[in-house]
Parts: C-alpha cells; structure tokens; sequence
C-alpha cells in the first residue's frame, strides 16, 4: 500500500541549471523529496535525469538554482559532503573492492577502532550482521565481494548507507540487471526503507515498476522539468506524452514483411548443462522472438550460434552453408551479426569514438595496405549514424559518454555496417528509454521487410508479442513451445517458460503440451 509522505520536504531542488561549456545538460530542474515516499524519476536519455542526480551528490556543482536540504540551502562541493549530509546514491552496476570481504567494503574508510587504534573487526561483523538483518537481507560478511550478484553488490551499497544514516537514497535504473526474483527483494528493502522514513529517488525505464513502488512521479524532457503527480492520480500512457513531448500510439510499429526461405537453421543444437536439443529456424523477413525467463539458456544459444561459446554437437547454417562452430569470424563471413546483451562491456569501446566503433566490425574491407584511417572510418560510419540518428556532436565523440539508447544505435550500425543476412539482437532495448525505444523496433521492423531475419531475444513480454512473427520459448535450456504471432498471448508464452513440456515444442504454431 502507497503512503502518504510527510508534508516537510528531506531534499529540494529549484530551478537547478548545469552547463557544460556550450552544452546545457540541466536547465530547470525542480524536485521535492518527501521523508517516508519513494518518488519516481523518469525521462528520455538525455532528459537531465543523471544531472539531477550528480548534482545531488555532489559530482556536479550547479551553475544556478537552490539545493536545500531540511529547509536549509546547501552547496556540496564534494562527494563526500554530500554524503556527510546523508546522501546517498546506489548505482545499476555498483562498485565495490573486489578482492574485500563484504564488511570491509561497507566499511571502507571508516572502520572503527579499538584499544592502541587497531581495527576493530568484530565491532564491524556485528555491526553488518545488524544492518543485514535490518535489511531482511542473507549474506555472509565474510566472504570477498568477487563473485557476488548485481543484486547482491547493490544490497551491500544499501547497507553501506543505512549505516551512515542517509536520509536520502537515490536508486539509478537499480532492476536493468536483475531477475525477477532479485527485483522484488529490492522492491521489499526499499519499502522498508521508505517505511522508516527515508526520502528515496527511484530511477528506471520500466513502468510497471514505477507503478508498483513509487508514491510520485516527477517526469523531465530536454533538460527542464515538466510535471510532478502522485502515482494513483496518473498512467503510463500520460507518463510517455510528457516524457515525449507527443503521444506514442506505436510503441511496436510492426511493418508488414514477406516472409522467404530459411536464413538460420538450427539443429539439434546441444551443450551439456547448458542448453539441448536445439531446433530453430529464422526465415527471410521474419522476427522470431526468443523468450523465456532468465536463466532459461537464451543468450548462451545466441552467443553458441554466433561462435562466441562451444557446443558440444548440432548444426548451425546460414542460407544452406554450414558456420563451423566456435568461430564468430567465419560466422560473421556467413552473414551472422550479433548484439550482445550488455553493450557496455561485449558491444562497444567506451573510450573510443563513434566512428572506430561503428567501423569495428568491418576494419578488413575499409583498410589500404593493411592501414586503416580515421577519414576512411568516418567516411564508413557516418551512413550508419545518420540512418539511426545517432545522437552524437560528432563522428569523433567518444562512445562512453553517449546516453544508452544511442550505445545501443552505435552497436546496431557497427554490426549492420557487416551487412548481415540474420542479425541476432539480445535485449534490444534494456535501459534505453521509451521514444528510443520504438525507433529501435521501428528499424527492426524495417531490416524485416527488406528480407533480414531477425532473432530478437526479450525478458519484455510486450516486446516479444509485439514484435515477433513467431515466438520460441525456452525453460531450463530446451525450447518448450513455437507460437505464432496470431496464437500468442502473455498467458501461453508465460505458460511454456515455466513448464518444460516432457514432448518438446509443438507443431503447427502452438503451444507445446505439458
């Protein structure tokens, strides 16, 4: 049940700018943080969201604007005034030590102590073990923190500022990572964090979460700020026409496409305690939607059809020629491009340009004796970036600093530049927002008609049934069901991802049997 905030704000921003020479990020950013009240930030990439929020901590200095704290103006000069104040941001991808245990790292610069000034390390283990129980959250405070889950990095950074008391906690995109599973733990911390009265920020591009947790929702498009409105007085479709600017009536335009002859055809794809018994067909002007819950084996059958991972046995041939296994190169000369699902870390060079990125994949057939120019990688990239809109000053601007849904545009025209047969996209829009969002499912829809095959895999049931002229559907590494897109429905798709059918998938565009 949502509760109703207390009426003196914890945090205050008015009028707030942020400039970055000629470049204005931030022009009026307006927020008010209530104690006991998860509010909802929410905007395009490159609305002014993570301003806001590196202003708040003290990453940025605002150029204009008042920052007041319980009523009281403040000025952050540091991060560590901010989190002196009782701030406190806890990021998607946290950033721990990674060869630490997990007490060390909540404690890292801080750590207590005792007699002759040793540390006292069993204040801290029970200290932890309080927080954790606190928290509801299980974990050992002993062991390193190498190896541990997304979901688990981001308990020990909530923890970690539990016990610096932070009155305001501030949650960027927290769930682009987790299972469902994961998420409503976070869901069931942050609620109890709201319920002793902390003041938080929840970031993310995924309504139903923002409807499900937050209190109020402030929306900001193109640096400004454009409406605040508790959450039972609104919806998701008013939610876009701010965030906007227009009304999206076509968030999955699916364009009609003549469906051909097979492209990819799998057979009997198999690696032990993986995936089995793989069949699977993407056809010429075809989006076949690979579904499942995660963990089901989906991106590990991508990454073994593509080369990236081994099999053990099976088959895998593009238009009839057969693409020797473990060999991305000679699957990309077949005509197979891939789109990881973790652009950041498998899909780009962060401290590289847009132009080298773009031109990656394709070095080979733009390089004069063995050379490869900076002219002849723009001259390359630029069809590309301007066929996505890419969203860049220049071919020269460096990737890392592109907001997500233009990473993942830069991603699309470096493997579109090897000019596939069948692209094989995971998570095509995970973290990106929702105007960019159905640009990338606009561009889907049109490699479809001018005969690609498409083999788009989705954790967003909505994508999948939205996009997808047959839906494959995976459970435990084996495909349990084969839908058409006229036959599918959230109910059948989510049926065959939680049941594996003893009789494997069924014929005819149905779903398979239990």
């Amino acid at each position: 049940m949502k509760r109703s905030p207390a009426s003196e704000a914890a945090l205050e921003l008015r009028g707030v700018a942020k400039s970055f020479g000629q470049v204005v990020a931030l022009r009026d950013g307006n927020l008010v943080l209530r104690p006991g009240s998860i509010h909802a930030l929410v905007g395009e990439n490159g609305a002014g969201k993570s301003t806001v929020v590196k202003i708040i901590a003290g990453l940025y200095r605002r150029d204009a604007g008042e920052i007041l704290l319980s009523g009281e103006p403040v000025d952050f000069a540091g991060t560590a005034e901010a989190k002196a104040a009782g701030i406190a941001v806890i990021y998607q991808e946290p950033t721990l030590f990674p060869d630490l245990s997990v007490t060390e790292n909540i404690f890292m610069g801080r750590q207590p102590r005792g007699r002759f000034g040793r540390i006292d390390r069993g204040r801290m283990r029970t200290e932890v073990e309080g927080l954790f129980a606190q928290l509801g959250v299980t974990m050992d405070p002993d062991r390193t923190a190498d190896g541990l889950s997304i979901a688990d990095q981001q308990m020990i950074e909530i923890a970690k500022a539990v016990s610096l008391d932070a009155k305001v906690l501030i949650m960027d995109e927290p769930t682009a990572a987790l299972s469902g599973v994961e998420v409503e733990r976070l869901f069931q911390v942050a609620r109890s964090l709201r319920d002793e009265g902390r003041a938080l920020v929840f970031i993310s591009h995924r309504f139903d979460e923002v409807f499900a947790l937050c209190d109020t929702i402030t929306v900001m498009r193109d640096g400004s700020y454009v409406s605040t409105t508790a959450t039972d007085d609104t919806d998701s479709d008013r939610i876009v026409a701010e965030m906007v600017g227009r009304e999206i009536t076509e968030l999955f335009p699916k364009l009609d496409a003549e469906i051909g002859e097979p492209l990819l055809e799998v057979t009997g794809l198999t690696s032990p305690g993986i995936f089995h018994d793989i069949d699977l067909t993407v056809r010429s002007g075809e989006i076949v939607g690979l579904a499942g819950l995660v963990g089901a084996g989906r991106s590990e059958v991508a990454r073994a059809i593509f080369g990236v991972d081994g099999y053990r046995s099976g088959r895998v041939t593009v238009a009839g020629r057969s693409v020797p296994k473990g060999r991305p190169t000679a699957a990309m000369r077949a005509g197979l491009a891939l789109v990881p699902e973790d652009r950041r870390k498998q899909g780009l060079v962060l401290e590289e340009s847009v132009a080298r990125n773009t031109a990656s994949a394709i070095l080979s057939s733009i390089a004069r004796l063995g050379l490869v120019t900076a002219r002849a990688e723009h001259r390359a990239a630029r069809p590309w970036a301007e066929r996505l809109e890419v969203k860049a000053s220049a071919m020269s601007t460096l990737a890392g600093t592109l907001s997500g849904g233009n990473q993942q545009k830069v991603v699309l025209g470096k493997w579109l530049a090897t000019r596939p047969q069948v692209l094989i996209i995971d998570e095509p829009t995970r973290g990106i927002d929702v105007g960019t969002k159905s640009e990338v499912h606009r561009l889907l829809s049109t490699l479809a008609r001018e005969g690609m095959g498409v083999l788009m895999i989705s954790s967003e049931l909505p994508e999948v049934l939205g996009m997808a002229d047959r839906v494959v559907v995976m459970h435990e590494g084996r495909i349990t069901a084969d839908i058409d897109r006229a036959e599918a429905s959230q109910e059948n798709v989510m049926r065959a991802a939680t049941h594996s059918p003893a009789d494997g998938p069924s014929d005819g565009g149905t779903e398979a049997s239990a």
